[in-house]
């Protein structure tokens, strides 16, 4: 890939038939499976992000995952990940445990786990973590980093939804550094549609997106230059996606961060596109 380098990137790889380390058995990590994807969904699209998080992992995994150095050593790869989580989710824990909770009783979401360099500082903060990548590559580095965090579940996912996660069963969902990448409006609309079901009624979805305009001088979008959202759009998903808009932050920018809120009512979600598609299988390596 020849796009210029953005500050801070992950990714993530897939299960073997080993016994998974995290401290849970191999039956108890979800594998992607061939899913009916809500919208319009380009299953090739879909195939290009794992391909090209694959070949990324495999030649510097933690540099296209946190590009500000070229070689990290372990300490300074994940206390980057610990002063992330201290500056972008640290914060709203009150809104998070909405003053009756303990983080310790809570189970957490993040897409775009990578290798776990804001996992592992999650896992200290959380009851339990629920990692998921589309990477295979990427996952496999994660299962090594995180063997010894027992509450953290690792799920290979599709790039678009949440497969094995089960509906309503947490309570924060975090994403950082990820949606930047992601070539396609529809891929977003489906992962906050999926976030919306997995999400128990009146929890948070804090994510990072792209809001840099685009110009004639934008880089082509692809898996590394992802779509750029505008105010306007983000109102719009929340819409279309049954999210509660609460706020953003960087509008504009490429930070640009978004709250949204699965509502404490259950309204029905929107109706779904009647076109779907199979997540593609991943290629072997």
């Amino acid at each position: 890939m020849t796009s210029a380098p953005m500050p801070f990137d992950e990714p993530a790889a897939t299960p073997s038939a080993e016994t998974a380390p995290c401290g849970i058995s191999n039956s108890e990590i979800p594998t992607a499976e061939p899913l009916a994807l809500t919208g319009e969904v380009d299953s090739a699209v879909l195939a290009q992000m794992r391909n090209d998080w694959d070949e990324r992992a495999r030649e510097n995994a933690r540099h296209y995952i946190a590009t500000g150095q070229e070689q990290w050593d372990d300490r300074e790869f994940f206390r980057s990940g610990e002063i992330n989580v201290a500056n972008e989710v640290m914060p709203e824990m009150a809104r998070v445990c909405q003053g009756t909770r303990s983080p310790y009783d809570l189970s957490m979401l993040e897409i775009g786990c990578g290798v776990g360099r804001m996992t592992r500082a999650l896992a200290r903060i959380f009851g339990h973590v629920t990692a998921v990548d589309v990477s295979p590559e990427m996952i496999e580095g994660a299962r090594a980093n995180l063997r010894d965090c027992p509450n953290v579940t690792l799920v290979l996912g599709d790039g678009a939804t949440l497969p094995g996660v089960p509906s309503e069963s947490q309570d924060f969902a975090f994403s950082f550094i990820v949606f930047q990448h992601i070539p396609g409006v529809e891929v977003i609309t489906s992962y906050c549609r999926e976030v919306f079901r997995v999400l128990r009624p009146g929890s948070l979805f804090r994510f990072q997106v792209l809001g840099i305009p685009r110009t004639e001088e934008s880089p082509p979008i692809n898996t590394w230059s992802g779509v750029s959202l505008s105010e306007s759009d983000v109102a719009a998903l929340a819409s279309a996606t049954g999210l509660i808009l609460e706020g953003t932050q960087g509008a504009g920018t490429q930070y640009f961060w978004l709250t949204f809120r699965r509502p404490f009512e259950q309204p029905a979600p929107p109706p779904e596109a009647p076109a779907s598609v199979e997540a593609a299988a991943p290629e072997a390596a």
